[in-house]
């Protein structure tokens, strides 16, 4: 299992949208929250091991109706 964050820049007006799509669409997604700074919403995923994070971003997040632009963190190690 793997844990990506993605950051979403979303269109004037569109993030509570984007973030409903995300939800009802998107089978990995754990969470979404809406922030403030350079990105309107951080999307944490969880993805298999042998998933592509390259493809899934691109199929998955970046053709939701309403993405500008996307940045992934990908994750190593949780810590308690």
């Amino acid at each position: 299992m793997q844990t990506i964050f993605v950051m979403v820049k979303c269109e004037l007006g569109r993030s509570y949208e984007v973030a409903d799509a995300a939800v009802q669409s998107i089978q990995e997604v754990s969470e979404v929250y809406s922030v403030s700074g350079q990105y309107d919403l951080i999307m944490k995923f969880h993805l298999d091991a042998a998933v592509d994070i390259g493809r899934f971003v691109n199929h998955s997040v970046q053709t939701l109706p309403g993405v500008k632009d996307t940045f992934t963190l990908i994750t190593f190690k949780a810590f308690a």
